[in-house]
C-alpha cells in the first residue's frame, strides 16, 4: 500500500530585523501550503530575523524579538496540523547557534544547530555563530518562559536529532553543510532517514543552480529518499543577492523547481510522493545496504503525527520535471536587475541616477535598470500586487499601473551625460541614442567650467597651471588632471541625484549608480572597444547580450553595481 505524503518547501523574501514583515510572510506561506495539502513546510535559514543581520546577531533584541515571532507562530490558528520547521538564532548555555526549530500544534518537538558554518569568499558566519559539534548527541534546552507559558514545555532536545513521526522520519540540514564533503544527509539518509531538508541562504552566482540541483540529485540517487531546499531570495539589506531556486527531489529526479529571479516575494513549492517509492529504491541498492547495516543510529524524537492521510484526500503522486535553467545573458540581466529592484524599494527613494558616459560599462549599469523595469511590468501584468504597491509608492501615484517598461524607466531613472573639452561626439551620440532606446530621463551637461575653477584656484595658490601629457605636461600632471574631472563628476552626480527630481517638481531623491568594472585591467584588456548600439526598438534578449558582452571576461558575474543614497 502506498504512503503519499504532500510536503512543502518556500523561497522568501525576508529583510534583516524585519520581524513583523517577516512573520507576515512566514504566515503567508504556511497558509499556502496547508491550502495544498501539505503536512510539513520548510523555510529558508534564519527566516524569523532575516539572514544579513550581521552584528545585529550580537544583540540581545535580536534574540528576543526572535523568540516573540516564534511565539506568535505557535500562537497561531495557522500553524496548526502541519509540522513548521522555521530558522532563527538561538543561545543556548551562553552560545549563539543558527538553529531550525520544529514545531507542531503548539509544541516544540526540536531544536536543531546547524553543525558546519559558512565562512569564506561572502560568509563570516564564524563571527555570529558557533557550530554544533557533536554528531548525534542532544542536551535539553531549557525553553524562556514566555514559551514556556505558551507550550507548556519546560525543556526541548537540541542539537544533532531527527524527527520520527507515524509514518516516516525526518532529517534537518542547514545550507553549507550540503556542501560539504561530508553531509550529514548521508548517514541520515543510511539510518533510515526517508526526507532530508535543507534551509538555505545561498547568493546567486553564474551557474550556481546547475551546482545546487547537481548537489541535490546526487545526494537522493546514491541514498535515495526525498529531499527539500528552502532559500532566501531578494536583497535582505546586504549586497548578495538571494535567487531562490527552491526544489523539491527524490531518487535523483526533481520534483518541484522554484524560480530563481522573481518578483513574488512569497514562493511555495508543494509535490505530493509516495514514501514507498523511497524504500522501494533503497532496497534495490545493497551497497547502501550494507552501509546502512553499520551506521551508528541517530537519536530520534517522536510524535503522534502522520504526514499521509487518506488516500482519498490527497493529489495525485507529482510527477518528475526537467529543471530549466537560465542561459548565462538571462542571469546577468536578471540577478542585478532583481537585487535592483529590491535596494531601490526598500530604500523608499524615487530612482536611480547614472553618469552615462557612452561606454560598455555604464551602458551595462543603464540595461540593467531597463531589466529592472521590464521585470517590475511583467510582475504587475502577472497581478503582483505587492510589486504594484511598491511602484505606485515610489512614483507617488496611488493610480498608476505600470504598463510600458521605457515609460516606467523615464520615471525611474535619470541619465546624464558629463561632457568635458576632451568628450568626443561620438560618446555623445551613443549615450543620448541609449537613454532614448531605453526610456531614460536624460541630461546633457558640460563639465569644462568647473574644472576651470577647480584649477583656477591651484594656479591661484601655487602660481602653475598643470597641463595634459598631449600638450607637454608630465605624467603627474596628466593623472591629477584626470582625477580633477572624476571627481567632478561624482560631485555633479550627487548633486543632481539629490535635486534634479526637485528641479522638476517631482518628491523624493535618487540612488547613485556606478559603472566601475569587477577588474579595470581585465576590462581594458578584454572589452569591445564600441559599444554595439542596438535597433531602435530594443528587445530584452538584446539587452542581454549586451550586458554579455561587457561580463564574458568574468568567470562569475559582477557584483550588483554599487549604490549609495543620494
Amino acid at each position: 500500500m502506498g504512503r503519499k505524503v504532500t510536503v512543502a518547501t518556500c523561497a522568501l523574501n525576508q529583510w534583516a530585523l524585519d520581524f513583523e514583515g517577516n512573520f507576515q510572510r512566514i504566515l503567508k506561506s504556511i497558509q499556502i501550503a496547508k491550502a495544498r495539502g501539505a503536512r510539513y513546510r520548510l523555510g529558508p535559514e534564519l527566516e524569523i530575523c532575516g539572514y544579513g543581520c550581521w552584528d545585529h546577531y550580537h544583540e540581545s533584541d535580536t534574540l528576543l524579538h526572535s523568540l516573540q515571532v516564534l511565539a506568535a507562530l505557535l500562537d497561531s490558528s495557522v500553524t496548526q496540523d502541519i509540522i513548521c520547521d522555521v530558522g532563527m538564532p538561538v543561545m543556548h548555555r551562553n552560545v549563539r547557534y543558527n538553529c531550525r526549530v520544529i514545531f507542531l500544534n503548539r509544541k516544540i518537538l526540536l531544536i536543531r544547530p546547524k553543525m558546519a558554518l559558512a565562512n569564506e569568499g561572502n560568509y563570516r558566519e564564524l563571527r555570529w555563530f558557533t557550530p554544533w559539534s557533536r554528531s548525534r548527541q542532544t542536551e535539553e534546552y531549557v525553553l524562556p518562559r514566555m514559551l514556556q507559558d505558551l507550550t507548556k514545555q519546560k525543556t526541548v532536545p537540541f542539537g544533532d536529532v531527527v524527527l520520527a513521526t507515524r509514518d516516516t522520519c525526518i532529517g534537518s540540514e542547514v545550507c553549507e553543510e550540503l556542501w560539504t564533503p561530508r553531509s550529514p544527509h548521508v548517514d541520515m539518509g543510511l539510518d533510515g532517514v526517508e526526507i532530508i531538508t535543507n534551509a538555505s541562504g545561498s547568493h546567486h552566482m553564474l551557474r550556481k543552480a546547475h551546482t545546487r540541483v547537481d548537489l541535490v540529485t546526487m545526494a537522493t540517487s546514491k541514498n535515495g529518499g526525498i529531499y527539500l531546499l528552502a532559500n532566501q531570495k531578494g536583497c535582505d539589506g546586504d549586497r548578495l543577492y538571494y535567487d531562490g531556486c527552491a526544489m523539491i527531489a527524490m531518487n535523483g529526479s526533481i520534483f518541484a523547481q522554484g524560480t530563481q529571479f522573481s518578483l513574488d516575494d512569497v514562493e511555495v513549492l508543494t509535490a505530493t510522493l509516495d514514501l514507498e517509492d523511497v524504500r522501494s529504491y533503497r532496497a534495490e541498492i545493497s551497497s547502501r545496504n550494507l552501509e546502512a547495516s553499520r551506521v551508528s543510529p541517530y537519536p530520534r524524537v517522536n510524535v503522534d503525527f502522520a504526514l499521509s492521510v487518506s488516500e482519498d484526500l490527497l493529489e495525485p503522486v507529482s510527477e518528475p520535471v526537467e529543471w530549466t535553467y537560465h542561459s548565462p545573458e538571462e542571469e546577468i540581466s536578471l540577478g542585478p536587475a532583481c537585487w535592483l529592484w529590491d535596494f531601490l524599494r526598500r530604500s523608499k527613494q524615487a530612482g536611480f541616477f547614472l553618469p552615462l558616459s557612452g561606454g560598455v560599462d555604464s551602458a551595462a549599469s543603464a540595461c540593467i535598470v531597463y531589466s529592472m523595469c521590464c521585470l517590475v511590468c511583467e510582475a504587475v501584468k502577472n497581478g503582483n500586487q505587492q510589486v504594484l504597491a511598491d511602484i505606485q509608492s515610489l512614483v507617488n501615484e496611488n493610480s498608476y499601473t505600470p504598463q510600458d517598461p521605457q515609460e516606467l524607466c523615464r520615471r525611474l531613472f535619470t541619465t546624464c551625460y558629463m561632457a568635458s573639452e576632451n568628450s568626443s561626439q561620438e560618446t555623445h551620440s551613443r549615450a543620448t541614442e541609449l537613454a532614448q532606446q531605453i526610456g531614460s530621463y536624460h541630461i546633457n551637461l558640460s563639465i569644462d567650467t568647473a574644472v576651470k575653477a577647480v584649477l583656477g584656484i591651484f594656479s591661484l595658490v601655487t602660481g602653475k597651471f598643470p597641463r595634459f601629457s598631449a600638450h607637454g605636461g608630465s605624467s603627474r600632471e596628466n593623472l591629477a588632471l584626470q582625477n580633477v574631472q572624476a571627481r567632478i563628476r561624482m560631485v555633479l552626480a550627487y548633486l543632481f541625484a539629490q535635486l534634479s527630481l526637485w528641479s522638476r517638481g517631482v518628491q523624493g531623491g535618487l540612488l547613485v549608480l556606478g559603472s566601475a568594472n569587477v577588474d579595470e585591467r581585465i576590462s581594458r584588456d578584454c572589452r569591445p572597444r564600441n559599444l554595439c548600439l542596438l535597433p531602435p526598438q530594443p528587445s530584452l534578449m538584446q539587452l542581454r547580450l549586451l550586458l554579455l558582452l561587457t561580463c564574458l571576461q568574468l568567470l562569475s558575474p559582477p557584483p550588483p553595481p554599487f549604490l549609495s543614497h543620494a
